[in-house]
Order: structure tokens, then sequence, then C-alpha cells
């Protein structure tokens, strides 16, 4: 495996520098990531939700054959839907993902969000979404993160998994999974920027030896599509006079430095682009190092901001997942 990697509890080792799938189109999503495997990037994030992971998969069967990369070269992860939590669903819906990225295991599985709602048949809509009817309707199942973690430790055991994890989970949620869990989780996987820094998040996790994974590096820049006024409102970070400070006395552009001072950190960072030039630039974020000084003045515009949350894509008064 090129590159950075953390050991991981369970044993492997992953790749701090990966490419996060999200908002993909499917239309470019296989050339995207047979694009991104050629610049060097083997951490590939997928999900259920992202509705693009037959294309993953294609992106991927094209590499492997042309002999760019060997499938133990990769770490491949993907994400459990809140409405396949119940435990008799996880399983066979892993099995449909493994069938779309055309691969036997995921390197690393994580449970997307806590919360488990109402199962919706694939046969219905897939990926489901949040709503049970498609529209507006949020319903709950009533399984606990208990019974569905039983059911994504036995991926581990069925050899469907190597890893598993969880992902926007919070502290409180993270001590009780501690107490029942056989198979502790490997990673966690968070928003994280200079906006939402999470420091005490973080700080569990290095205790408990959990290794976290940041998204959406950029802060608002994921989220101005969606007309998130608060997005709007903040000035962008990659325009952000401290930012770009820093990157012009390293000479590097500042998505290198956000990067950078989630990975200087110790956090494994996903980000994405379709453009080569970037693709190359985003993996290349551990050759420098950032001063104590600045890494601390970057921490320090912390304002507790999230922009992925239910309650921001649609009225709810269900799922208040990060109160």
């Amino acid at each position: 495996m090129t590159g950075s990697t953390i050991k991981l509890s369970s044993g492997y080792e992953m790749p701090q520098v990966g490419f996060g799938l999200w908002k993909v189109d499917n239309k470019i999503c296989a050339d995207t990531v047979y694009n991104a495997i050629k610049a060097g990037y083997r951490l590939l994030d997928g999900a259920c939700d992202y509705g693009n992971e037959k294309e993953c998969g294609e992106g991927v069967a094209r590499a492997l054959k042309e002999g760019l990369v060997k499938r133990e070269e990769l770490f491949i992860v993907s994400k459990l839907w809140p409405t396949f939590n119940d435990p008799e669903q996880v399983e066979p819906v892993v099995k449909r993902q493994l069938s779309d990225w055309g691969i036997d295991y995921f390197d690393l599985y994580l449970i997307h969000f806590p919360g488990a709602l109402k199962f919706v048949d694939p046969s219905v809509r897939y990926p489901p979404g949040w709503h049970h009817d498609g529209k507006s309707q949020i319903v709950k199942s009533k399984t606990t993160i208990q019974d569905t973690w039983r059911a994504v430790e036995a991926l581990v055991d069925a050899g469907l998994a190597k890893s598993i994890g969880i992902s926007n989970f919070q502290a409180q949620l993270i001590y009780d999974m501690l107490r029942y869990a056989r198979i502790p989780p490997a990673t966690l996987q968070i928003e994280h920027h200079p906006y939402l820094v999470q420091q005490e998040l973080l700080n569990l996790a290095k205790e408990e030896g959990i290794a976290v994974t940041a998204y959406s590096s950029f802060g608002p820049a994921s989220f101005l599509e969606f007309g998130f006024k608060h997005a709007e409102a903040l000035v962008p970070l990659l325009k952000d006079d401290l930012i770009t400070g820093i990157a012009k006395k390293h000479g590097k552009e500042p998505s290198q430095v956000l990067l950078r001072w989630a990975t200087q950190r110790g956090l494994a960072v996903i980000p994405k682009t379709s453009r080569p030039e970037i693709l190359a630039q985003n993996l290349d974020v551990n050759s420098f190092d950032l001063d104590q000084e600045d890494i601390d003045k970057i921490s320090a515009k912390d304002s507790g901001i999230r922009f992925n949350q239910p309650s921001n894509y649609f009225d709810t008064q269900k799922m208040w997942i990060f109160g």
C-alpha cells in the first residue's frame, strides 16, 4: 500500500488519504474511480446512499483488468444506510453492495448514521433515502444500535468485511457501544473542518483507539449546492485569509493546508475531485509540515457549525441526530 497509513485496532492498515465518492455523478463515476486509482489513491470511500456503487465497481474492475492495482492493494469502504439497520437486513444488503462493487469483501464497513429507520425493500426504491414513502414520511424502526452492531460484527465472522466502524456517532453512543461490542469500532467517520473541529470527540476516539476519518474537509464548499444559508454566509475556507496565508508560506494550495491540518493531527481524509491536477495535489498532503502555531490558529476557527445533518436537508422533528 502506497503512502501514509493508519493502523486500525482490527490489525489492518488504512491509507490516510483516500478518495471520497459522495456526490460523484453516475455518468462520470466509473472514469473518476479509475482515474483516482491511476493517480495513486488506494482508499475509496463509498456508501449505499450515494447511489453510485455499481459505477464505482466498474471503475475498480477496469483498473484491476488493466493491472493498475491488485484487489488486496485497494481499501474499499462502504456504509449501512439506516433503513437496513434491522439485523435481518444487514447481510442481504451488504451482499448486494458487494455485488454492485464486483468484490467479495469490504475492507471497512460502517454504520452510516445512528437511528434505525423502517425497512424499505430495494425492489421498491434503492437507494431508499431518508423517507419511507420517498417523499416526507420518517418512520423509525425499534432496532437498537446494539442489535445492528451485532449483525455488523457477524459480517467480519462471515468474511464480508475485514474491519467495521461507525459514522456520524457522538460521544455517549460510542461509550455505550464500547460496553457491549465484541468487536470495537475500528474507525469513526465525522464531518470535520475548521468550522467544526469536535475536539472532545477526537479526544474520545484517541483514548479508545478508534481511528478518525474526516469528511467535508473544505467545510461549506461541499454544501453550497444545497442552498444552505449558513454555508453561504461563511467565508469559504479555500479563500480564508489565514488558510491562504499559510498556503503561500509553504508554497502549497489552501486545499492542501486544510487536508494537512487534519492528517498532521492523525486523522484520515477523503477529498474528491475530477481534475487530474487536483487529484495529485490532494494526494500529496503529507510531504510538508505545518507549524504548530498555525495548526492552533486553524483549530481556533472552530464555531461548532455543522452542515451534514438531516434537519438541514429537510423539515423534520424526528431526526435530531446531533442534538
